[in-house]
């Protein structure tokens, strides 16, 4: 059920949208004329694609310089995400997708993009840590140890050896 109600929306944006830019492209053209109408969208075009390729590479330097700092890049993957969105919206033709584009070029938007999603996705999102295997043994269910070997295999609580710990998560629909 859920799977139907996700298609039914996506089949309503797939028409609706491009109906909007289609009523937007006739309102236009009466007011402007054809000519016109057909130079803003190419220009749009052009100029998304300029703006899309300098604000990904100012994103993709602040991911490099944040990993350089041993700080998970959360903020600049979304950021390149959205920047990714924005472009491929710009290069479809029409004025309601570019709007969109434009406005998630611009960082302070981004930014609100991102919390936003986060709020969303606060009570959704549940995250639930496991230790493979049992205390004493190793992941293949062995007892571990034995002589001259030390025992590497966490116990519950504890993370595993190197920092690395397993975990799975699971979207929890409260509908």
């Amino acid at each position: 059920m859920l799977r139907f109600r996700v298609f039914a929306r996506l089949l309503l944006l797939f028409i609706a949208i491009p109906l909007a830019e289609l009523t937007l492209f006739i309102q236009l053209r009466k007011v402007i004329g054809l000519g016109p109408t057909i130079a803003i969208v190419i220009f749009t075009a052009f100029l998304g694609a300029y703006l899309t390729k300098q604000q990904g590479l100012r994103v993709l330097q602040r991911y490099q310089e944040t990993l350089a700092q041993g700080k998970l890049p959360t903020a600049e993957i979304m950021d390149g995400l959205m920047i990714l969105v924005a472009g491929a919206v710009l290069l479809t033709p029409g004025f309601l997708t570019d709007t969109i584009g434009f406005l998630l070029l611009v960082p302070p938007v981004r930014l609100w993009v991102r919390q936003a999603l986060a709020a969303y996705l606060k009570d959704r999102v549940q995250i639930v840590t496991t230790t493979t295997g049992t205390p004493g043994t190793n992941p293949s269910g062995q007892q571990a140890g034995g002589p001259g070997r030390v025992d590497t295999t966490p116990k519950p609580g504890e993370k595993s050896p190197g920092g690395v710990i397993e975990v799975e998560t699971e979207v929890v629909d409260e509908k």
